[in-house]
């Protein structure tokens, strides 16, 4: 199977989590936080997720909510039953968590470093790999380079009202990418001073 990697807009998506596992609530958690309407067939959900609108179901009514979810996640400790509800999913978005090459759609590893997201996919050969790989890019990314990014998008807004070029714009941003002024403020943790002295320079042109 080969697979891509996408990100998925998951405001008032519909998910079924099958399992109320270590793994089953940490997928309810985070697509609790994308925005996603949540059930979850289970006996034991923590009561922080329950007041934020997670739904508890039994087993016994599993067919019904597999019609309704629009993703289906298997994280039973309960193989049969992870088998049987991946069974009757067909074709919607099938996540098994318990034996991901089966199903047709995978939740990386993921974590933030500022407003960037950062994704690692092994292919299910090792999740301590996975751990590992995170440790050596959060030592890699530092506090300027996410300063950049934000940096960048304030001068690409105000470029855009200014020049119609887009080459134009482009090379204005790798000058302000690789100009050494800013790169010392932004070292220093002085974004705003950073930001002015871009619009200087922008309206300059």
């Amino acid at each position: 199977m080969g697979w891509t990697p996408l990100f998925l807009e998951m405001d008032n998506y519909k998910v079924l989590i099958v399992g109320s596992g270590e793994v089953g609530i940490r997928r309810t958690r985070r697509f609790l936080k994308a925005g996603a309407n949540i059930v979850v067939i289970g006996n034991h959900v923590p009561e922080d997720l329950l007041n934020l609108g997670v739904n508890v179901k039994s087993p016994e009514e599993i067919d019904r909510w597999v019609v309704w979810a629009d993703i289906v996640v298997t994280a039973s400790a309960d193989h049969e039953l992870n088998h049987d509800v991946a069974n009757i999913s067909g074709k919607k978005l099938l996540n098994r968590a318990d034996e991901p090459d089966k199903g047709n759609m995978i939740v990386p590893s993921s974590f933030f470093i500022g407003d960037v997201q950062i994704s690692i996919f092994t292919g299910g050969k090792s999740p301590l790999m996975s751990k590992e790989l995170r440790k050596k890019i959060e030592k890699v990314i530092k506090p300027e380079d996410v300063m950049q990014l934000e940096l960048q998008s304030f001068a690409r807004n105000i470029l855009k009202m200014k020049i119609d070029d887009q080459k134009i714009r482009k090379k204005c941003l790798y000058n302000i990418l690789e100009d050494k002024k800013i790169q010392l403020l932004l070292k220093e943790g002085k974004l705003e001073d950073a930001k002015v002295y871009v619009n200087e320079l922008i309206t300059c042109i």
